[in-house]
């Protein structure tokens, strides 16, 4: 039987297309109108409220857990004080990731981590085989997570709780909500202003309605996973088994990315300060020496007027709103060999925000200088038909709310 989350009893009766889906064995809404852009613009104008519960939650602690998080994360954790979180990435020893998340430093010496996929054995067989004096459980009974996106998230929560005042991106606050201890890191997969909200199982349904009664004068909307997507894709977040895909499981390494081919190279740009001995790092080092990275991560314009022109050829109206793939589109290079192959997209919408069609692509490094024109080959009609497409720097959309101070 599918499990449900602590917000269950309100999500299921707000659900009103009554469609679900399975995240991780839980069900949730992949909208809960029956319009998905609608609920998107809660996010952009007002504020969205999603329940990302299903993901997976890891608690670290003991004598050795700084040690271990070293070791096994390719961030430095040492930068991640008390108070703070971090956006993170786990490698293998060839330098592939493995996966991405978000981890907490909740207390002295404790650390929360969300992942999108189990990695309870793979912790501690790390821990096993290195000798960690370290405590690593799993928490993701325990909680909920409400994650409340959008301009107007921050004046919601002022009106529960005053501990949020000048809290900075990535930092997290210890606070209480309609009487129930939540744990709030302002954090967020929208690319806005947006706050994540760690609730205990028991408090999920007080939580909830405390946060709906205080958005309610805010247009506080529900949104399911087809906004959450949709601005995901706006703000360059990737996403694991669509933009790419962990190097555990993947066959050869045509499968596998490193943190360089998915634009995460940021991560490492004081390496040579940093001492640690974390796994993947030689082969990380050894890449950018060599400078051997196969591709990189991309955004993609779509051009509008040869968009236009492909569908009006073939005597159909250009579709715009409800356009999305999160599937493989290959991407060719603009040259005198017809379909001469370049890369992929992983992912296409068209954003009525930035009035544009857009795609998340993987293209090889001659090819990923902003400006670059290639061709994406889209279906029209069941036919294959190339479009130009023009290179540009992820994110599309990057509003100054999602970082500023108050």
């Amino acid at each position: 039987m599918p499990k449900t989350t602590p917000f269950h009893p309100r999500t299921e009766a707000l659900n009103h297309p009554m469609i679900w889906e399975n995240w991780a064995g839980y069900l949730v809404a992949p909208r809960y109108q029956h319009s998905d852009l609608s609920e998107y613009y809660s996010v952009r104008n007002s504020a969205g409220l999603l329940d990302t519960s299903p993901l997976f939650k890891y608690k670290f602690s003991g004598p050795d857990a700084e040690a271990y998080l070293m070791h096994t994360l390719a961030r430095d954790i040492r930068k991640c004080k008390p108070g703070r979180a971090q956006y993170t990435i786990w490698c293998d020893e060839a330098g592939y990731v493995v996966e991405d998340g978000v981890i907490m430093h909740t207390s002295v010496g404790e650390y929360w981590l969300t992942s999108a996929e189990p990695n309870l054995r793979y912790f501690r067989q790390i821990a096993r085989k290195k000798g960690f004096n370290v405590e690593i459980e799993d928490i993701s009974a325990d909680y909920g997570i409400l994650a409340l996106q959008g301009p107007r998230s921050l004046t919601i929560l002022k009106e529960l709780t005053s501990d949020l005042n000048g809290l900075g991106f990535f930092r997290l606050a210890h606070t209480k909500i309609a009487g129930h201890d939540v744990v709030i890191s302002r954090t967020g997969y929208t690319g806005d202003l947006g706050y994540e909200l760690w609730v205990p199982t028991d408090s999920g349904v007080p939580v909830w309605d405390a946060l709906m009664s205080a958005g309610e004068g805010h247009n506080i909307t529900p949104i399911g996973l087809h906004a959450l997507k949709m601005a995901r894709i706006e703000a360059g977040l990737l996403l694991i088994d669509v933009d790419f895909y962990t190097a555990r499981y993947a066959w050869t390494d045509a499968q596998r990315d490193t943190p360089h081919e998915l634009g995460w190279g940021w991560m490492f740009k004081n390496l040579s300060k940093d001492d640690r001995d974390f796994i993947g790092r030689a082969a990380i080092e050894k890449e950018v020496v060599e400078n051997s990275s196969r591709w990189n991560t991309v955004g993609l314009v779509i051009d509008w007027y040869d968009y236009q022109a492909k569908h009006r050829e073939a005597g159909i109206h250009p579709p715009m709103d409800g356009v999305f793939n999160e599937g493989t589109m290959n991407i060719y290079r603009i040259s005198d060999i017809p379909w001469e192959y370049g890369g992929y997209a992983t992912c296409m919408m068209y954003s009525s925000l930035l009035r544009s069609h857009i795609a998340i692509a993987k293209l090889p490094l001659d090819l990923c200088e902003p400006g670059t024109e290639v061709d994406l080959e889209i279906s029209i009609i069941r036919r294959s038909v190339n479009v130009k497409a023009k290179v540009v720097a992820l994110p599309f959309f990057n509003p100054e709310r999602k970082t500023s101070r108050e």
